[in-house]
């Protein structure tokens, strides 16, 4: 799928009601910062392959209620960096 638009996803949600279609989006945009994976691949922002997944129809009304079911992904961490004052401390 090149490009996504308005009326692709319109057209899965079944109905010609944008004010839908965007509490559909944030919703799902809401579950994806918590952690909840992807259903599609794709290198865009959160935000586009949200709607990618609703064009795609794996994200509906109905399932979007299954979504806050799910096990969030883990989030890894990074280590943190021990300090010059922490080195000393523990040298002592």
């Amino acid at each position: 799928m090149a490009r996504i638009t308005v009326q692709d996803c319109l057209a899965q949600v079944g109905n010609e009601n944008r004010f839908a279609l965007i509490h559909l989006a944030v919703k799902r945009v809401k579950q994806h910062r918590e952690g909840r994976p992807f259903l599609v691949k794709c290198k865009n922002k959160e935000v586009v392959a949200t709607l990618r997944e609703i064009a795609a129809g794996e994200v509906t009304f109905d399932t979007i209620k299954e979504f806050d079911k799910m096990a969030p992904e883990p989030v890894i961490a990074p280590p943190a960096p021990v300090s010059e004052m922490e080195d000393e401390i523990l040298s002592v």
